[in-house]
C-alpha cells in the first residue's frame, strides 16, 4: 500500500515523538516547520526545545496565536500533531477549516518502511501484551522490537536494520490521526472511557482507537476481546480475525484453567507467574498475536512463563500484620480500577488524583469487595459523593495519611489497593512517582510497626 509524505509539515508540537520524526524528515529532504506552547520544557535529552531545534537549523515558532497557526497551517501540506495534543487545540481546528491533513509518525514509518507490524491498541493492558508479544516473537526465533508509545519512537525503531516485525503500542493520541497506517497484525484488547482531557468525548476516543482497523491489508489478522461489546461492534464481517475470551468460547480461550487456541493447549493457568483475571485475557490476546505475527506456541509458552508484569500495575509491595499492600498506581481511568477490584475479595482502596475528564460513578459497579475507601487528591470530594453511600470513605491529604487510614481500616487477610482511577498530575509527576511513594510509605508503616516488609 504506497502512501508518500507530503512535502512540507507543521509540526505540532516538539516533545520526544516529534524531534525523532523531524529528524526522520528532514533526513529524507521534507521542510519543516515546527511551534510548541511550552518552548522551555526539557526534553528527554534535558535540553529545552528550542536549544533542539536550533540544532536542527529550525527556526522555533514559540506559542503563536490562533491567527498565526492559521498562516502555519495554509503553508503547510500536512500537520503533525505531537501525540496528546488536546483535540480542540487551534492548529487541529484550522487544518480541519483549510482541509489539510493531519498526520501521525506512524504514517511517517508506513511510508518508508514496509516490514510488517503487529499493533496493540486498548483502555488497558497494551503495554503489557506489547512487551510479551515481542518476547514471544523473539523466543519463537522471530527479530522483534517494540516501538510507539513507549521510549522508541516507530520512526526510530524502523533504522534498526537487523528487526523483522515490530511490535507497537498504538495508544489513541497517535491513532486519531493516522491516515495509512496498516498492521499486518492488529488487536484491541478492550475498550473504557479514558484521555476526556485530549479527545473532544466518548465517542472521538472510541472513533480513535477505531482506526487501527480502518485499513488492514487483506492479509491482516485482527485479533479481539469477544468479551468487550464496543470492541465488537467495529470488526467487519468479511475482516480475518481471531477472537479471544476468559468468559465465552472464542478462537482462544480459557477452559478447565487452561488456555487454549486453535492450534490446541496453550499452558496452564498455574504455570504463570500470575493469573488474574485480565492476565488470563492478556495471555490470550497475545498468544493470538503471536501465532498472527508468524510466532510459535513453544515461544509464547516461554515468553508466558518467564513474563514479569511491570512496576506499579498490581505490583505486591509488601504483607504487613497479614494484610497485602498493592501498587496499581498505573490504573489512571475507572475502567482500569475495576478490572483490579476484580482480582479480589476484600479491599480497602486508596483512590484519586486528577480525574480526566473521566466518569467516576463507573466505579460504582464495582466496589462489591470494597470495604473502605480512601479518597486522594484533586478528585476526592466528588469520589466521596460518588462511593460514600455504598461504603465508609475517608479523605487523605498526602501518601502517608492515606496508607495509615488504610491501614487502620485493614483486617488480616484483606489488600490495600492503591488503584486511583485518576492522574497523577496534581501531585505527582508521573504515575510512576506516585507509586514509589505509596511504597515508601507502606515500607515506612510497616517499619513504625518493626515489621520490616
Amino acid at each position: 500500500m504506497s502512501f508518500e509524505i507530503p512535502q512540507t509539515l507543521l509540526v505540532a508540537g516538539f516533545g520526544a515523538t516529534n524531534q525523532a520524526a523531524v529528524r526522520s524528515l528532514l533526513k529524507r529532504g521534507h521542510e519543516v516547520i515546527v511551534f510548541d506552547d511550552h518552548p522551555d520544557a526539557a526534553s528527554v535529552s534535558k535540553t529545552s526545545v528550542a536549544t533542539t531545534a536550533a540544532s536542527l537549523g529550525l527556526e522555533l515558532e514559540v506559542s503563536p496565536d490562533a491567527g498565526r497557526l492559521d498562516t502555519l497551517v495554509r503553508c503547510a501540506d500536512a500537520v503533525l500533531p505531537t501525540p496528546g495534543l488536546p483535540q480542540h487545540h487551534p492548529v487541529l481546528t484550522a487544518a480541519a477549516a483549510h482541509e489539510v491533513a493531519t498526520l501521525s509518525e506512524f504514517d511517517l514509518a508506513a511510508a518508508w518502511d514496509s516490514r510488517p507490524v503487529a499493533a496493540v491498541t486498548g483502555t488497558s493492558g497494551k503495554t503489557t501484551v506489547t512487551e510479551m508479544v515481542a518476547a514471544a516473537l523473539t523466543a519463537s526465533g522471530v527479530a522483534a522490537k517494540t516501538a510507539g508509545n513507549n521510549d522508541l519512537p516507530l520512526v526510530s525503531a524502523i533504522e534498526c536494520s537487523d528487526t523483522s516485525v515490530f511490535v507497537v503500542e498504538a495508544s489513541s493520541f497517535r491513532l486519531s490521526h493516522c491516515q495509512n497506517f496498516a498492521p499486518q497484525t492488529a488487536c484491541w484488547l478492550n475498550f473504557g472511557p479514558d484521555h476526556l482531557d485530549v479527545h473532544s468525548d466518548l465517542a472521538q476516543y472510541e472513533s480513535a482507537k477505531a482506526r487501527l482497523w480502518r485499513r488492514l491489508p487483506s492479509t491482516a489478522t485482527a485479533v479481539a476481546n469477544l468479551d468487550d461489546p464496543t470492541v465488537m461492534r467495529h470488526l467487519r464481517d468479511d475482516r480475518a480475525a481471531w477472537t479471544f475470551s476468559v468468559d465465552g468460547t472464542a478462537d482462544w480461550f480459557l477452559e478447565h484453567n487452561r488456555l487454549i487456541s486453535p492450534l490446541g493447549e496453550i499452558i496452564a493457568t498455574d504455570e504463570l507467574p500470575r493469573a488474574l483475571p485480565h492476565d488470563l485475557a492478556n495471555a490470550l490476546a497475545t498468544a493470538a498475536c503471536v501465532i498472527a505475527a508468524g510466532g510459535d506456541i513453544d515461544g509464547v509458552r516461554q515468553a508466558l512463563r518467564n513474563y514479569r508484569p511491570g512496576a506499579h500495575r498490581l505490583q505486591q509491595v509488601a504483607v504487613v500484620n497479614e494484610v497485602l499492600y498493592i501498587n496499581d498506581s498505573k490504573a489512571t481511568t475507572p475502567h482500569a480500577t475495576a478490572a483490579a477490584l476484580n482480582s479480589f475479595k476484600q479491599v480497602v482502596l486508596i483512590v484519586g488524583g486528577r480525574n480526566k475528564g473521566l466518569d467516576l460513578t463507573k466505579l460504582r459497579a464495582a466496589v462489591g469487595a470494597v470495604k473502605s475507601v480512601v479518597a486522594l487528591g484533586e478528585a476526592a470530594d466528588e469520589l466521596t459523593a460518588v462511593l460514600g453511600d455504598l461504603c465508609v470513605v475517608q479523605q487523605a491529604d498526602n501518601m502517608d495519611t492515606a496508607v495509615a487510614l488504610a491501614a487502620a481500616a485493614a483486617a488480616p487477610g484483606d489488600v490495600v489497593l492503591l488503584s486511583p482511577a485518576c492522574a497523577s498530575f496534581d501531585a505527582y509527576r508521573s504515575y510512576s512517582e506516585r507509586g514509589e511513594d505509596f511504597s515508601r510509605a507502606v515500607v515506612e508503616h510497616a517499619q513504625s510497626l518493626r515489621i520490616f516488609a
